[in-house]
């Protein structure tokens, strides 16, 4: 047992180095300089993006904050921040499921580079709804899959020579809801494609000095815009009349309150989702992933990672039954 014993301690050690030898890198490096280095962040209407958009305009980057409604009330708030310091802080319009808008939004920023580049795109646009998988129609999926999957992939794509050329960062929003899934598959589906998507880009990019960073909040429903309230009638309406013969009002209505309740547990701080975004692209070795999420979600995060289906599987239906 005991030669057991450490062979563990070992291995724990082994697998314990590499993380305590980047703590002391990332504490000893020097910080980045914001100055004339320019940001694309797609979703700065609300939430992330918006309050992403501030804090980098007001550490120096060069900030393009694309948004969906630019005659909005967040882009109006984001110009008139702009407005005390014209040229480094500009608002555009940016759906990232139109490919015209991606190449506009390029164009921009080509157009009004600084001194030292294109240095970070932030993919943050995305969208959430609630309904188990029978309930939503083959358009929502289609939607879905658009906005938070290939709306990443397009800017991206569009972006890659210009992040090759300068040796930046790409950020992309994912969640914990890429491991497991409470009453919104839809949206956890797109999230677990988008992990895979950057764990394959990661890779492909190293040779090029370009690093992706995955930043996955907890539960901030409460910090953003993304997903408000459910409403138990109008998914009752919206339902097919075969959906309709197999679940009825109060079932609906049950799952309707379990999901709300969810959402009003949400934390208020989203800053504390920002300043992992900033240092995704501000430190001299980021992580490759940046959970930001209360105890109990981690923990929910580890029993999906580490124990068998089965396991997770019983965890959930217990606590969809409460």
């Amino acid at each position: 047992m005991g030669a057991v014993a450490l062979l563990l301690l070992l291995l724990l050690l082994l697998l314990l180095l590499p993380v305590v030898l980047a703590r002391l890198w990332r504490l000893g490096a020097v910080p980045l300089d914001p100055a004339g280095r320019a940001v694309l962040i797609t979703g700065c209407d609300s939430g992330f993006g918006h309050l992403l958009a501030l804090r980098l305009h007001r550490l120096g980057f060069t900030v393009f904050a694309g948004c969906l409604c630019p005659a909005g009330d967040g882009a109006r708030r984001l110009q008139r921040e702009a407005a005390a310091d014209a040229g480094r802080l500009r608002v555009l319009r940016l759906d990232v499921t139109r490919d015209r808008d991606v190449r506009a939004a390029k164009e921009l920023v080509l157009s009004h580079l600084p001194e030292r580049g294109f240095w970070g795109l932030v993919n943050n646009a995305g969208i959430s709804t609630f309904g188990e998988t029978g309930w939503l129609s083959m358009e929502t999926y289609e939607k879905f899959a658009d906005v938070n999957l290939l709306g990443s992939i397009r800017t991206t794509l569009a972006f890659l020579p210009l992040l090759r050329k300068y040796k930046g960062r790409i950020v992309f929003m994912s969640s914990i809801i890429a491991y497991f899934t409470l009453g919104n598959g839809i949206y956890s589906m797109t999230k677990a494609a988008i992990e895979k998507f950057c764990d394959a880009l990661r890779l492909e990019m190293k040779k090029f000095g370009v690093q992706v960073c995955i930043i996955q909040p907890g539960n901030y429903a409460r910090s953003t815009k993304i997903q408000p309230p459910v409403s138990a009638e109008e998914i009752w309406n919206e339902l097919s009349e075969e959906e309709k013969a197999v679940y009825n009002k109060e079932y609906v209505q049950e799952r309707a309150n379990f999901f709300n309740s969810i959402l009003s547990e949400g934390s208020i701080n989203g800053s504390e989702v920002v300043d992992a975004m900033v240092d995704a692209l501000t430190s001299p070795a980021p992580k490759a992933r940046y959970m930001v999420a209360k105890l109990k979600e981690k923990a929910l995060v580890f029993v999906c990672a580490l124990f068998p289906t089965v396991v997770m599987d019983s965890v959930l239906s217990y606590a969809l039954s409460k």
